[in-house]
Formats: C-alpha cells, structure tokens, sequence
C-alpha cells in the first residue's frame, strides 16, 4: 500500500494530468480547410459571422452587444486591429479603453462565439487615414502597401506584435482560444495594378510574413486573386455568389456582405432592405460558400476624430441589424436570425457534398446538397428582378416570388423564404425617432458659458512660408484646422487698378475653409466625400493700406482608401485676386503666416478641469449664429440605464465634447440633395443592390442626433462643450432617451412556421406559423394597442381592422403582457375563424416599456 503523502500527490498529479488533457483536447482546436469550408477539429464548418468594431462601442456594452449576435445567429466575430490608435506614436503602445483588444477577443470568447482577426495592418473601414499611424507618412523613403524596405519593417513589427500579444493571452485557437482566422492586407486587389511589379512582390511578402508567425491559423487575403498558398482568397461585395476561390483546395467565403453603407456628410442615409439581403446570403450557400460575414452587423459610432475621410460622418450605424446605439434593428436582425436558422438545418447535408445544380426555368434553378442518396436539402432560386414564379421541384409545386430563395432542410419543405418577412418590425426608422417612447429634455440656455475664438494667427508658434502649404504635412493630423494668413497693403502690392472690389479666388484640396477678410466672415468652402476638392469665389472689399485675409483649412478625416491614398493632400494650393478688369493677382507663393490648430484647442477648452475657468463668458443668454465660437453647459443626465443621443439640429459645424470625452464631429448645416431618395422603407428589394438604390432624408442633414454613450456620463452635474465652426443656437440643443419601442408583426396562415420547429420525419406543414415579439433585455410587453386576426389592413404604425375580424385582443394581452416576449399560434382552433374560406392574416401591435 502506498502512504498518505503519496496517494495525495498521485491524486494530485492525475487531476492535473487530467485537466492539461481535458483543456487540450476539449478546449484547444485545430483549424484547417479544404475544398468545402473551414474544418474545425476535422469537422468541417457552415459559419455565419459578423463585423463588430471594438473601438466603435464603449467595453462596458461589448457584451450585450455580442450576446445579442450570439442570438442573432453568428459563430464569428470578425473585427479590423487599427495600427494607429494602438501605436499612435512610434514605439508607444495603446491598449486601454474602447482599445482594449484582449479584453474585446476574450468578451467574444466569453460570449461562446469565434473569432476573425483582420491584423491588416490597413483597415480602410472609413477610418482615419486607412487605420496607418500618420507618424508613419514620415518615415524617409517610405512608400505605403509596396515592395518599400521602410514600410515592410514598420508592417511586419506591428503584425508580430499583434500576433504574440494574441499568443501570450492564449487566444488562437489551437490554445483554447476563440481565434480561428487571421487577415493580413485588406482589399489590396482593387488597386494593386496601380503598383505595377511592386504590387505584385508585396503581396508575395505579405502572404510569406503572415505565415512566417505561425499563428497556427489560416490567414485569408480578401479581394485578392492572386493570394498564393496557402493564404485562401475571400471575396467582398453585395453579393458573392458567382465567387470562385484561386485554387480548388479553397473553399469559398465571403468577409465582407455589406448590410447596408457607410454614411456621408452632405449625402442622404442609404439602407439596404433586408429581402435583398437575405437573398445575397442565402445564394451564397446555395452555391457551395461555407462563411459569410456581415459588414458591418453593429456598426457603431465614429468617436473623436476616428472618423475616416474624406467627409465620413459620425455614425457609422450602416443600417446593421444592431443599430449604432446597441438596440436591434427590426426586421432586418429578426429575418436574418430565421435565415441562419433555416441555413442551420442544412448543414450536415452541405458539410457533407457539392451542391449539384438543376435548372428549373429562365432565372429560375435549385442547387442540391445530398447526405446520402436518399438524404438532400435543396435551395430553389428565383433571381429574376421581376416575375414571381410556379416551379416543379421533385414533384412539388413551389412559389418563388421575384428575387428570392427558399431553403428547404430535407428536399421537401420550404421553412424559409427571402422575401417573406415574418419577423417582428419596430416602428420608426431610427432608435431614437419621435415616438411616444423617446422623451426630449432641452438644455436652459441660461446655464450657457461661451468662448469666442480669436480669428488668424493667434499665438508666437506660428511659422512663417514662401507658398502655400500641404495640410496634413503640416499639421501631422494633430488638429483638423490650419490657418493661412496673408497681410496685403494695397498701396504696397500693386493690385491692379487699386481697386476696392475685388474677386477672392480659392482653390482647396480640400475639405473645407473658412474665409476672413479684415477679420470679418465672408465665405465658407466645402467639397464632399465623393471630391473633397473646392473652388470659392468671393466678391470682397480692401481698404487702402494694411488688410488681413484668414484662411481657416478644415480637415473631416484622412483619405483612408485608394491607390496611393497615403500621399492624397488637402488644404489651399492656389489663391488669387481678380479685378473687375479680370486682371489677377497671384497671392500663392506670397509670404503666407501658419497656425496649426485653434486657439481654443491649444487652452484644451473641452477638458473639464476648465470647466469653472475664468476664461469662459457667462451671460444671460449665449450669442447664436456666430463662427468659431466654444460653447459649455453643466446638464443633468436623464434617469436610465440606456444611451443618449444629443440632438445637434439646431448647430451649423464642428466638435462636440461629453466629460472631456469627444463624441465626435457634427455638420448638420449641410443639406443632402433634394431629390434621388425612395419613399422610405418602400425601396424595391428585387434586382442588383449598389450604395445609390435606396436612399431616405433627401434635403435633411446626414445627422443631427449624436451617440452619447450612458457610462460617458454619471449623477449630478456632467459637462457638454462644444466649438462651433460656422454658426449655431445652443438653446435649443435636447438630449434624447428611449423608454421603450413600439414593434409590430403581420403573419399570414400561408407563412411557414417557425425554421427552428422544423425537425426531420416531421409533419412541418401540420404546424402552426406564429407571431412572435420580443423586446430588448430588461423591457417588457406593457400594452397591445392591435391585434385583430382576419384580413387587417395597413401596414405596422397604421393597421386598421378590415371586413374580416376576430376580437383576440383579450387572447394576445393575457399572452404578452408582462412578458419580455410572447408567440401567438396562428390557429382557428385558438383565434376563432371570422371568415371561413378565407385567407386571414394576424397583426399585432404592442408597446414594450422598463
């Protein structure tokens, strides 16, 4: 017999014998691929995955925001790694905060879902200058995304440093973590010709280096033909069915499905209807793809100055299924989250086979997945743009409406279509539209503090050039703003005529300026993000001896995407003067004066330990209508848990502040086109999606409302600063919460039931279609203001009872009420039959409320 001491410590070392097996071999993978998909631990993979951007959101709602993708329906989380707010200057590291990537990959792995790592290091994702630090823009000889020695030593550290940081906290895969796949480049293939053979080498370098870190991973390269082995290529786009990878040992996926667009300063909102969407994905499997990602599926908020350029707007919201704010967007998250189930109860048979196609009519076919001779599950296509259709499939008639595709999980029944959209809706077509569940709180203009910005050079840091000088060169994007002074003595300068009017003639890379003459404002100068470029023309008076002309250069983000983007200036390269005889002055290589930034920046005006300064004017109302001017306010926050937007509408241009945190640029004195908006959410789904398609809030500004998220601000008495740049009236900023949602859900007798009812040897079509509601966590069902079961008619926020009506309200409301969510079988058994013979509908509407 062997004594205490050693039947403990053989105890001992077996449990920890034991537990080194169960973490290796449970909770460590190894990930490879073949022909078909990912292969996870020799199981090859169907994975729905989507963009979340870390520093897009604050940690403290990372997790509800993953939880709620998690319920959406995704295995994967994919996220870019942005170089230059983690390495902001060379050789100092930033990893704190809204940049906490570990902390980011282990909240996704806490959640139970993976991770794709797009290390790039170039993001573009409308991000400042592409995601590069600008320190890097100085290196000597550097020459960005080509065979360059400087650049590849600069991109080849900050990849390893990624990648060991991520092997330290043990996130790969093959050491428990969540991470399956690793991105090195980012959408290269669009633009490598304009490097000709160095385009071409770098990309070869690129692929080399990656694999070089030995992540233990697969590395993909999106958009980009030529990735050799084995570096798997992935597509990019609306739709990626018709993608083939570069070789028949890859399989094919797609990172990134746009889910809407990016927003603009100056241009309306597009959004992409969720039939589309649901079409391009489900065609995507349909013709053998295995991972398809979401971009963006919660898109987020542009804080400071991440914003990229030219012109991109604050929000970053890309009409996801998770709106900017955290709150599902209804039926966009509800009809995919049904989509990925019904894709689900495919999976063993796509896991399993190609798909064979059979040709079922003109723009009418079905692909095939077969388990075994006697086991398929079948998509039917109709990808015509305008005729719905009958078709026969193994012996069955089938309806396809125009533009969709029905997934049925065992070659017989649909329980899927694209364009059936059964999922709950919720009213307004924002978080924080008007309804009766958002309140408004105005700010006392009588509490209002305010700074008037000096005009022109305004300290003794200025510098002094013959000529005018590039923007960003200049201000290394330490501040948005660069001043261009010029003193002019009329006498001195020999304009022509010695006139007092003359024409001010601007040029500008762009993006905006302001224009000063003898210190007072006479013309402001702005491009848009499709041509950041301007031309400004101002009548002006001089007076005879010394005059002043004050250029205020205004950057909205660095180029962050294009061939040689890196080089893309900004700022004025010409400026002149023009008589009314046409004669021209030409002031560009004058003795120009230069101040980077703003006075009220270099005071460091947002920070809130000047909030009691004596540098601030106090008044019994603040001045309104006035350029570059710094406005302060102590507000209280609403009572709550939830965000706040800051509603801007009534301010012209600038920043904004929330305890000393920026929440970034606003502009919503600029108008977006009039015309070229569809009628809101009515945008025809059918036919081929682009950027233009479906656009709302023609001739409204891009944004007036303005994230602030709740754990920026606390009890008591918070600090809002603001610069405005061309003229606003503070008095009538609000802030805006949401005490609930009004959703709504219409469903018919002919709908199928729910995807994940469906279970094989089932009776599927003997079950029952449902409605179902649900509110967001913490909030309940508090009244059904509709429910009427026969042939209702209107749409969610208008239904009225039509000729046919059952009273169910008592039926829904003992159901719902109380209840953070409910489902109500559509059944005459259960809701009566008002008209027998005829096909009825069940529509709901209800109040969800904390």
């Amino acid at each position: 017999m062997m004594g205490t001491k050693n039947v403990v410590a053989f105890v001992l070392f077996a449990l920890l014998v034991f537990e080194g097996y169960f973490t290796e071999k449970v909770l460590s993978a190894t990930v490879t691929y073949d022909h078909r998909a990912l292969v996870i631990d020799g199981k090859r993979r169907i994975l729905q995955s989507g963009s979340i951007h870390y520093p897009r959101s604050t940690p403290e709602v990372w997790p509800e925001i993953i939880k709620k993708s998690k319920e959406g329906g995704l295995d994967v989380i994919e996220t870019y790694v942005f170089w230059n707010y983690h390495e902001p200057v060379k050789g100092q590291y930033n990893f704190e905060g809204r940049f906490d990537l570990v902390r980011f990959v282990k909240t996704v792995q806490d959640t139970g879902l993976l991770v794709h790592l797009r290390i790039g290091p170039y993001a573009c994702a409308e991000w400042n200058y592409g995601g590069f630090p600008i320190w890097l823009h100085f290196i000597p000889g550097i020459q960005f995304r080509t065979t360059n020695a400087p650049f590849k030593i600069e991109m080849k550290q900050f990849l390893a440093k990624i990648v060991e940081m991520m092997k330290k906290e043990h996130l790969f895969a093959s050491q428990g973590g969540p991470i399956i796949l690793a991105q090195v480049e980012n959408e290269y293939g669009n633009i490598e010709g304009s490097y000709g053979v160095g385009g071409e080498l770098y990309v070869k370098w690129a692929a080399e280096t990656a694999v070089s870190l030995n992540t233990s991973v697969p590395w993909v390269m999106c958009v980009q033909d030529d990735a050799p082995d084995p570096i798997i290529n992935t597509c990019n786009g609306f739709y990626c069915d018709r993608f083939t990878p570069n070789s028949p040992s890859k399989p094919k996926m797609w990172t990134e499905n746009y889910s809407g667009w990016f927003l603009g300063f100056g241009n309306p909102i597009p959004f992409r209807p969720v039939e589309d969407l649901a079409f391009a994905v489900a065609r995507f499997f349909e013709t053998g793809g295995t991972f398809q990602n979401y971009y963006m599926y919660f898109g987020g908020t542009n804080f400071g100055r991440t914003a990229g350029g030219p012109l991109v707007a604050t929000s970053y919201d890309y009409d996801a299924p998770i709106d900017e704010y955290g709150f599902l967007r209804q039926p966009k998250w509800g009809h995919l989250r049904d989509l990925h189930k019904a894709i689900k109860q495919c999976e063993e048979h796509m896991i399993s086979s190609d798909p064979t196609q059979v040709q079922l009519g003109k723009n009418l076919e079905a692909h095939v997945y077969y388990k075994s001779s006697n086991e398929c599950a079948a998509f039917l296509a109709n990808y015509g743009s305008s005729l719905d259709a009958n078709v026969t499939f193994n012996g069955n008639i089938y309806f396809l409406p125009a533009w969709s595709v029905s997934i049925l999980p065992d070659c017989k029944n649909v329980i899927f279509n694209t364009a059936k959209v059964v999922s709950q809706r919720t009213l307004g077509d924002s978080s924080f539209s008007a309804t009766t569940s958002v309140n408004d709180f105005i700010l006392e203009p009588s509490s209002w503090n305010w700074y008037k910005e000096r005009v022109g050079i305004w300290s003794n840091n200025s510098f002094m050039n013959s000529g005018l000088l590039e923007q960003i060169t200049t201000t290394k994007d330490t501040s948005d703003y660069l001043w261009y002074t010029i003193s002019i003595n009329v006498k001195e300068n020999n304009i022509p005529g010695q006139e007092k009017e003359l024409f001010l003639h601007i040029e500008s890379l762009g993006h905006a300026a302001l224009v000063f003459v003898n210190k007072r404002l006479v013309g402001f100068g702005y491009g848009n993000h499709e041509d950041a470029s301007f031309i400004l023309d101002e009548k002006i008076t001089l007076n005879h001896g010394n005059n002043t002309i004050d250029l205020l250069s205004m950057m909205i983000g660095v180029q962050n995407y294009g061939p040689w983007f890196d080089v893309a200036g900004a700022g004025i390269f010409y400026v002149a003067l023009r008589d009314l005889k046409n004669d021209t002055n030409d002031l560009s290589f004058e003795e120009w004066t230069y101040q980077v930034g703003l006075e009220g920046e270099d005071l460091d005006l947002d920070n809130i330990n000047l909030a009691n300064s004596s540098l601030w004017t106090t008044g019994a109302a603040p001045p309104v209508n006035q350029s570059l001017i710094w406005y302060k306010v102590a507000f209280l926050a609403p009572e709550g848990k939830g965000p706040l937007a800051l509603n801007l509408a009534s301010m012209g241009k600038g920043q904004a502040w929330v305890n000393g945190q920026s929440i970034g640029r606003y502009w919503p004195a600029y108008l977006s086109p009039s015309s070229g908006c569809t009628n809101g959410s009515d945008c025809d789904y059918r036919g081929a999606y682009d950027p233009s398609k479906c656009l709302k809030n023609c001739g409204q500004p891009a944004q007036t409302l303005y994230h602030i998220p709740r754990t920026w601000v606390h009890i008591g008495e918070n600090l809002l600063v603001l610069h405005e740049e061309l003229g606003g009236d503070p008095s009538k900023i609000s802030l805006r919460t949401k005490t609930g949602q009004e959703i709504c859900a219409h469903v018919s007798e002919t709908d199928p039931p729910p995807a994940d009812s469906w279970k094989p040897n089932s009776k599927f079509k003997s079950q029952n279609p449902e409605v179902q509601l649900t509110c967001e966590r913490g909030w309940h069902i508090t009244s059904i203001n509709f429910a009427s079961f026969g042939t209702p008619i209107g749409k969610c926020g208008t239904f009225a009872l039509g000729a046919c009506n059952a009273d169910i309200l008592s039926i829904v409301q003992q159901a719902c009420l109380g209840q953070e969510g409910c489902s109500i079988p559509i059944s005459t058994a259960t809701l009566g039959d008002p008209c027998p013979g005829v096909l009825k509908c069940l529509a709901v509407e209800a109040l969800c409320s904390d």
